[in-house]
């Protein structure tokens, strides 16, 4: 008997979880007519990324099983740029290492100063605090930042940071800062690490902003007994929004290093020694024309950021709790 009523179980359960589907998308779809309007206004934007991001990803992402020149059409090869890159590729290994050391180094270094910058500034009276923001912010949206620190680190005795170190008898020769193997990279992380106060360092200010001050007199009610109580129990689980938006950019800033080291140390650098994934996918995409190869760069850096930025997110999720 068991035996002939199972399969009417499994049918009836079957029959539910399809009725249940269904009241699902019915009421997806009533709640979606009752907001026709909002998403009317949505459409715009969605036609916009759509076409100019999600497309091109794509597009990317299947034209890295291709071998494509630009003159001839896409002939479909499989894995064999994948592996070409991590079997053949030398220079990658090499770019892969400094975009690595670079994204780790100043990744979360970058975060967490422009977090505290943040924090400090946001203490300051409102008129100096917006003139202070606009002092840190400014020079990383600066057309002429490149040529400033290419002064400073200029490798004759003209250079601002050879004569200062000379005047004071630090060094008795120039340095070749930016030529030298064993300099550049340590300079190019100083100059990322400059320029980390971006977009993610107004988000942490407009976070600050908007937290409700009557949070902080009910903690100190509750027992917070200091500043950074106050930062952990308070301030960060009610930024987490902010806070990952920071987090997106610096990781996107981090991993895509490359104008930085163009500009300072040349196309390419001295045996490749600040190399990056996005100097590399430039050589190929911008300068050899090898857009199946530059393709399948662009896919292995795209998916480097998605997975680190979903191990950042988790950690962020668990601040304050």
């Amino acid at each position: 008997m068991a035996a002939l009523t199972a399969p009417a179980k499994e049918g009836t359960n079957y029959q539910r979880y399809r009725a249940k589907k269904k009241a699902m998308r019915a009421h997806t779809w009533a709640e979606m007519k009752k907001h026709k309007t909002l998403y009317l206004f949505l459409l715009p934007f969605v036609l916009v990324f759509a076409t100019f991001t999600l497309l091109p990803v794509l597009i990317s992402l299947g034209l890295s099983f291709t071998y494509f020149n630009v003159l001839e059409a896409p002939r479909f090869i499989g894995f064999q740029n994948y592996l070409n890159l991590f079997l053949s590729d030398d220079i990658f290994l090499i770019a892969l290492r400094n975009t690595l050391i670079l994204a780790i180094l100043t990744g979360p270094v970058g975060y967490i100063f422009a977090f505290l910058f943040a924090w400090f500034i946001n203490e300051l009276p409102r008129f100096i605090r917006a003139f202070v923001t606009l002092v840190f912010y400014a020079p990383t949206i600066a057309g002429a930042a490149f040529i400033v620190w290419a002064l400073i680190f200029t490798g004759d005795e003209m250079g601002y940071l050879n004569a200062n170190l000379m005047r004071f008898g630090i060094i008795q020769e120039p340095n070749m800062w930016l030529t030298e193997t064993s300099y550049m990279m340590p300079v190019i992380i100083v100059v990322v690490l400059w320029m980390s106060l971006g977009a993610g360092f107004l988000a942490f200010i407009a976070g600050l902003s908007t937290i409700d001050e009557a949070l902080y007199e009910a903690g100190l009610v509750d027992g917070v007994k200091n500043r950074w109580q106050e930062l952990w129990f308070i301030t960060l689980p009610n930024m987490q929004g902010m806070l990952m938006f920071g987090a997106v950019m610096a990781i996107m800033a981090s991993f895509a290093v490359g104008e930085v080291t163009q500009n300072l140390a040349g196309f390419p650098s001295t045996d490749y020694a600040v190399h990056t994934v996005v100097n590399h996918l430039t050589d190929y995409g911008a300068i050899r024309f090898e857009m199946g190869y530059a393709s399948a760069i662009a896919t292995i850096l795209f998916l480097a950021m998605i997975y680190t930025k979903i191990g950042v997110g988790k950690i962020i999720s668990k601040v304050g709790q």
